[in-house]
């Protein structure tokens, strides 16, 4: 009765052994996940600018990259591809996006409806995947300010010049009143002279 127990029992040990190796190569060959990097979560531009939502993925397999722009207006996908193959951009950013191979896109002449959340998934083909976001505030560039500050400089540039001409006026007019009583002293400094010759 014992030897058959214990033989059973060695099968099963080699069996069990097998079967951890058989699985342990599985995980081996299978890809490893996804990891994703967002360097800059935060960016502030100004209407009108170009903006580079940057990220960099790795993962052993094939990858699907996908955009979506989340704000008060909504929830749009802007763009899905594979990576080394197709690129499907939304008909509302055409013309406005360019992708890269590590999973960045570029947005174009950004607009206030740009601003918001962008979430970018990486999934690998065996099904994992990863998230991101990235937040955009977008400013507009107020020329009302800017027309203020040119009308104040002008203003300031022209009291500057009328202190200018004021000042001018006044040095000339000082120097003319200076020769007049030069001319007058050396007159009367003449008249006294000859007076005392006459007197004399």
């Amino acid at each position: 009765l014992m030897r058959p127990l214990q033989g059973c029992r060695g099968r099963g040990v080699v069996v069990g052994t097998v079967t951890l190796c058989l699985a342990a190569g599985w995980a081996l060959q299978t890809p490893g996940g996804v990891s994703l990097v967002v360097p800059q979560p935060n960016i502030n531009a100004t209407v009108a600018q170009n903006i580079l939502l940057s990220v960099e993925y790795s993962c052993r397999g094939v990858a699907t990259i996908e955009w979506k722009h989340v704000s008060s207006w909504g929830t749009t996908k802007i763009v899905e591809w594979k990576s080394g193959n197709y690129v499907n951009i939304s008909t509302v950013y055409k013309g406005r996006v360019t992708t890269f191979e590590n999973g960045s896109i570029q947005l174009l002449n950004v607009g206030m409806r740009d601003a918001g959340y962008y979430f970018v998934t990486v999934t690998e083909e065996y099904g994992t995947n990863t998230y991101g976001t990235i937040i955009v505030n977008v400013y507009e560039i107020i020329y009302e300010d800017l027309h203020f500050v040119a009308v104040f400089f002008a203003f300031l540039t022209a009291v500057s010049a009328i202190l200018i001409c004021f000042m001018w006026l006044c040095n000339k007019s000082l120097h003319l009143f200076q020769k007049k009583m030069t001319h007058k002293l050396t007159a009367s400094t003449t008249e006294e002279i000859e007076l005392e010759t006459i007197e004399c």
